[in-house]
Formats: C-alpha cells, sequence, structure tokens
C-alpha cells in the first residue's frame, strides 16, 4: 500500500495537483485508490458533505467507483469524540471498527451526492 500526499488548494495548490495526477496515473495502471472524500476527520461521528475531488477524479478517469463505510469508528481512538484524533494512549476494550464495501457504480452515474447516499446507507445508524 502507498499513500498519495495531498493538501488543500489554498494550503498547496501544487501538491493538491501533484495528487489528482498521480490518482489518475495510478486509476490508469488499474490499481485501487482508496480516499475519504469528506476530506477531514468527523467532529460529530456524522459523515461530513463529499469534497468536489471525488467528481474531479471520476471524470478524469472514468473508472468504476466502490463505495465504502467504517462502523463503529466513532469513540475509538481514531475518532475526535475526545478532542483530537489519535492523541494520548487507546482506550480498553478496544472497540470493533466495521469495514461495509457496497456494489461498484458505474462512473456514468457516480456523483458526490449518489455516493454519500450510498456511504450513509452502508455504514447505518452505527457511527
Amino acid at each position: 500500500a502507498k499513500a498519495i500526499p495531498i493538501a488543500p488548494s489554498k494550503e498547496d495548490p501544487d501538491v493538491m495537483n501533484m495528487a489528482f495526477e498521480k490518482i489518475a496515473e495510478t486509476l490508469e495502471q488499474g490499481e485501487l485508490v482508496c480516499i475519504f472524500p469528506e476530506g477531514k476527520i468527523t467532529y460529530d461521528g456524522e459523515i461530513s458533505p463529499f469534497k468536489p475531488g471525488i467528481e474531479k477524479i471520476i471524470n478524469t478517469t472514468a473508472v468504476p467507483v466502490i463505495p465504502m463505510a467504517l462502523q463503529g469508528l466513532w469513540g475509538s481512538y481514531f475518532s475526535r469524540i475526545k478532542g483530537q484524533a489519535m492523541k494520548g494512549l487507546p482506550t480498553f476494550p478496544v472497540p470493533r471498527v466495521k469495514f461495509v464495501a457496497g456494489e461498484a457504480v458505474a462512473p456514468q452515474v457516480a456523483n458526490a451526492g449518489f455516493l454519500f447516499d450510498k456511504v450513509q446507507k452502508l455504514r447505518g445508524e452505527t457511527q
């Protein structure tokens, strides 16, 4: 697994542009790219609106999109339930986090709103 650094365009437009180029290159090579289209860790356990970058990726490289969700992450060491995420020592017992994947979505119908709804349904009521 590899990480692709990204930054908001206001912070560093060059890093952002290079990230989108690397994502397109990786997808064109037939590799998978996993993104969190909210662009941040939630402050309240709810899914934040998806940033427009997801649509830029789909429009640049028309590949199927597999919506995915994490269930049970809120309240864990990786959440902001107590302020800053991943600060201090993890609490025990460690909460069970579940990864749920949906059916592939054709790029012709995939957009930020449609994918947000899919991810929200996959996550369900569990934060």
